[in-house]
């Protein structure tokens, strides 16, 4: 009695070189990956019809009744210490809240240039 051959199953294909590149896009995310620290509180900028916008990752926070944060400092008297020396080539991203008045802004701004800022952007919403 002879029996029929039973028909070859085909070779499984390995999912270890699909584990390798998913885990190579992985470190590839997180080495390019910007990890930004969360905003010290909500700030709800001016609409503005900017062409460009603002830049720069020193940003200055003013809340809608003059709170102040920049980095880890909190309070005017704080930032004003912590912007001491502050490089004169590197501007510095006011993020005001809309509802911060005309007079609380310029009133900051002798302030700022004492502390060694030079340049100043204001970050704004667009329309």
């Amino acid at each position: 009695m002879q029996f029929q051959a039973s028909p070859k199953r085909p070779a499984r294909e390995s999912v270890i070189p699909m584990i390798n590149v998913v885990f190579l896009l992985l470190v590839f995310f997180l080495m390019t990956a910007q990890i930004t620290p969360p905003e010290p509180f909500e700030v709800d900028p001016p609409l503005a019809n900017a062409e460009t916008p603002a830049e720069g990752k020193a940003i200055l926070f003013v809340t809608a009744n003059g709170e102040m944060a920049f980095e880890d400092a909190r309070g005017e008297d704080a930032v004003l210490l912590a912007l001491q020396g502050y490089p004169e080539e590197t501007p510095l991203m006011l993020r005001a809240d809309k509802g911060v008045g005309a007079e609380k802004i310029a009133a900051l701004l002798p302030k700022l240039a004492a502390a060694g800022v030079r340049s100043l952007k204001l970050v704004s919403a667009s329309r």
